[in-house]
């Protein structure tokens, strides 16, 4: 599926205090110069989760509301992205392959407790940089 034929934005749940999740959002602001995403950092006061998601989800596990309304999360928000992102499109492609979906889930499942470690690594050799 391309940009062109998913006019309605996505809208994409971050967690904006996870300095990993920072620098990853901040790499697809970099690539979306078509406006095709719309960011909800859900850390920040008063920001709101998607319907039938609360904060605390929001903020353990990555969810987007596709064009169309759907709310994914996990693998399949990722591929949501990936879909509407240049240079991205053929990831989203072979994540449409039978099983592919499935694996990416298993393997994101398996990073979530790994995360909060992740991204204090990240955020200290951020710090470093600077």
């Amino acid at each position: 599926m391309s940009v062109a034929s998913t006019s309605c934005q996505s809208t994409l749940y971050f967690d904006g205090s996870c300095s990993l999740c920072q620098a990853e959002i901040g790499y697809y602001r970099k690539l979306d110069r078509s406006g095709a995403l719309r960011f909800v950092d859900v850390s920040a006061v008063g920001a709101s989760a998607p319907d039938g998601v609360t904060r605390q989800q929001a903020m353990e596990r990555f969810h987007v509301q596709a064009g169309d309304g759907r709310t994914l999360s996990g693998a399949a928000a990722f591929v949501e992205v990936w879909k509407r992102l240049p240079g991205w499109q053929g990831a989203a492609r072979v994540a449409a392959l039978p099983g592919v979906l499935a694996v990416l889930e298993f393997g994101y499942r398996a990073f979530l407790p790994l995360r909060p470690m992740v991204s204090r690594v990240f955020r200290r050799l951020r710090r470093g940089r600077e």
